[in-house]
Parts: structure tokens; C-alpha cells; sequence
């Protein structure tokens, strides 16, 4: 006997089929519902075989309908959901018109109704006028040839200048960048380009030369206003981030003239400065010297009032003590006059009125000396 004899009725049943075996059975049910050529079950019992009769051209239509209706139904399915990147947003419109703004994720939609549109608002975008830069990155080169007509303006004082600057800018709102203005890229250059010949069009040549960074800002606030309210739909949905002023120079052709007016402008200056120097240094000893005297004078004056005032003083002090006692103010005021006058004296003479030649007295003083003197 057989295993398969030996096997009981329950074992019979449908085993787990691999998943190959699922595929392939899968497949062979398509095709049978798919094909054409199907055959109809065969008859009961011994009953002769009918031919079958060629099929309704409905039938292929219908199934191509089918096929079409699954292929919609999976895109449909499959286009419901989509993601949004970090740094980007989506803008979705249903039936044409503004819906919603998705942030950053896996988010849902109405196949076939809503449309998507995705927004970079993270990167930096910049315009650059008067030149065109060349493999950027560390080593970036700059084209100039071709781009005069950007950069070639007109100062106040009738002169001819080269601006060449950069416009950075992000995007603020994404609605507004992607409907409000057709393009966008074009109206940040038109009016740039219109606003930085104006503001460099009331400057002279010279302030253009040396007050960039006060350039670029007047730039950068007025272009973004004007592409704020200018516009009839509003506004364009960027915000101006940087505005910066690469090379300001004159045309080449006037160049060596420019070079030359700047020598001499320096050496101008050179000469100020050294002047400017020379007078700091003399002018200030000469104020010094001036006051110096001044105050010397000033002081020699208080000197002599004060001596003069404490003169006449003790001349007053010793003329009240003097009518207060006559002799004795007078007495001492001779003691005082010779103690004064005698340390200074060399010889002293002793006249007697009654003999006819002074009376001659030992030098003190000279055998004073005589004696101190060494042997």
C-alpha cells in the first residue's frame, strides 16, 4: 500500500503553500481571466463537445476598462501620500485654488483633486550683476567680458563708474513666490539693477568710492520695499537677505587718468598731514611757552604786592611801637641795624673828636685769618 492509501481523509486538505507557489497561482488566474481564448468548463457524463462560438468584442473592451480602472485606482492610491524634504515646504491647491502650506513630513492628499507644489525656503538664492561667477566653491573665478552694461553707471558729478554687487535672497512666503509674480528671479534683477543706478545716480564718484557698505544697505531696504508694495498682486514673497558691493571701479579706457588724479590726490593729503603735524607740534609749545610767561608775570606780580604790602606793614608796626616808646624802639632798632651790618665788616675804626687822626685798632679779623692759614 501507498502512503498516499495510508493517509487519512483530513490529510487530504490544502497544505501552506510558499509564497513562489501563491505568485504562481496568481499569475495563472490573470491569465486564465485575462485570455481570450478561455474554454468553457466540458460537459457532464459523456455528452459530445459543443465548439464554442468566437467572442463578443465587448468582452475585450470591458477588460481593457478594467485594466485602466485598476492602473488609476493604484496611481491614485500611490500619489495620496507624499513627502516633504527638511528645508522645503509644500503648497497644495485643490481644484486650482489655494488649500494649505505642509511643513517638513509624510502628509496626505485627494488624488486627482489636490496638486502639489514643493518650495525650497531654506536655501539662499543671489542675483549677481556686472559679473558671472565660474566653479564656485573655494577656488571660485569671475567672469567680467560681456557684462558692461550692468555695471557701467552714471555719478551725480557726470562721471563714469564700474558696480559690480551681489543680491542674496530666500524665499518668505511660498504661495506668494510661486503665484504672485510670474517670475520672480527676473523682478529681484529688473529692480535691483533699477535702484542700485538710482541711488549710485545721486552720489558723487568720490563718496561711491569710499561709503560701499552705506550703499548696500540704502540698496537692500529699498529694494525690498519696492518689491513689497510695487507690485499690483502684492508682494513677491522673498526677503532680500544681503546686498554687497563686489568691485567699484572706473572703466578701464580712464583708468590711468583715475590713477593719476588719485597720486596726486594723495600726495595732497600727504601734505596736509605733514602741515597739520607741524602745527600740532609748534603751535602747542609756542601756547605753552605764551602761558609760561604769562603766569611767571603774574606770580612776579603777586610777589612784589605781597613784599610791598608786608613792608609797608612792618614799617606801620614798628612806626606805632615807635610813638609808643621813642628810646627804647630806637635803641633797638640800632642794635638790630649793627648786628646786621658788623658780621660784615673788615676794619673798624675808633674816631675821638678830640684828637686830630683815628686811632689805629688790631685787625681782628685779618689776624684771625693769619693764624687759620697753614705754616
Amino acid at each position: 500500500m501507498s502512503n498516499q492509501d495510508q493517509q487519512p481523509p483530513w490529510g487530504k486538505k490544502n497544505k501552506p503553500q510558499t509564497p513562489e507557489e501563491v505568485v504562481a497561482q496568481l499569475i495563472n488566474k490573470l491569465q486564465d481571466f485575462f485570455s481570450d481564448n478561455k474554454k468553457p468548463p466540458p460537459p457532464p457524463g459523456d455528452a459530445p463537445h459543443q465548439p464554442s462560438g468566437p467572442s463578443s468584442p465587448f468582452a475585450s473592451i470591458g477588460k481593457l476598462l478594467a485594466i485602466a480602472l485598476v492602473i488609476i485606482i493604484l496611481q491614485g492610491v500611490y500619489s495620496s501620500f507624499f513627502k516633504i524634504s527638511p528645508g522645503e515646504v509644500g503648497v497644495v491647491l485643490r481644484l486650482g485654488e489655494y488649500s494649505r502650506t505642509t511643513p517638513p513630513g509624510l502628509h496626505f492628499k485627494i488624488p486627482y483633486i489636490d496638486k502639489l507644489f514643493k518650495v525650497d525656503v531654506e536655501s539662499i538664492r543671489k542675483e549677481e550683476f556686472g559679473f558671472r561667477s565660474r566653479f564656485p566653491g573655494q577656488q571660485a573665478t569671475f567672469d567680467r567680458k560681456g557684462y558692461d552694461m550692468e555695471s557701467l553707471m552714471l555719478t551725480a558729478d557726470k562721471n563714469v563708474i564700474n558696480v559690480a554687487w551681489i543680491v542674496q535672497y530666500r524665499v518668505a512666503d511660498p504661495y506668494a513666490y510661486l503665484f504672485k509674480v510670474a517670475n520672480v528671479r527676473q523682478a529681484i534683477r529688473d529692480m535691483s539693477e533699477s535702484v542700485t543706478r538710482r541711488i549710485v545716480g545721486n552720489m558723487d564718484f568720490d563718496y561711491v568710492l569710499s561709503n560701499r557698505d552705506l550703499l548696500a544697505a540704502s540698496v537692500k531696504n529699498e529694494l525690498q520695499d519696492n518689491l513689497d508694495k510695487l507690485f499690483p498682486t502684492g508682494m513677491t514673497g522673498v526677503s532680500i537677505g544681503t546686498v554687497q558691493f563686489q568691485d567699484i571701479n572706473p572703466p578701464d579706457p580712464v583708468k590711468p587718468a583715475f590713477n593719476e588724479v588719485n597720486e596726486a590726490d594723495q600726495d595732497m593729503k600727504r601734505l596736509v598731514n605733514e602741515a597739520q603735524e607741524t602745527y600740532n607740534r609748534v603751535i602747542p609749545k609756542a601756547s605753552g611757552d605764551a602761558k609760561k610767561i604769562i603766569e611767571q608775570a603774574y606770580g612776579y606780580r603777586a610777589q612784589r604786592i605781597n613784599d610791598a604790602q608786608g613792608e609797608s606793614q612792618r614799617f606801620m608796626d614798628i612806626l606805632k611801637e615807635y610813638k609808643n616808646a621813642p628810646d627804647v624802639t630806637r635803641q633797638r632798632m640800632y642794635l638790630e641795624t649793627m648786628k646786621e651790618i658788623l658780621p660784615n665788616v673788615q676794619s673798624v675804626y675808633v674816631i675821638d673828636k678830640d684828637q686830630q687822626s683815628p686811632i689805629p685798632l688790631l685787625n681782628i679779623t685779618s689776624a684771625a685769618g693769619l693764624a687759620n692759614q697753614p705754616k
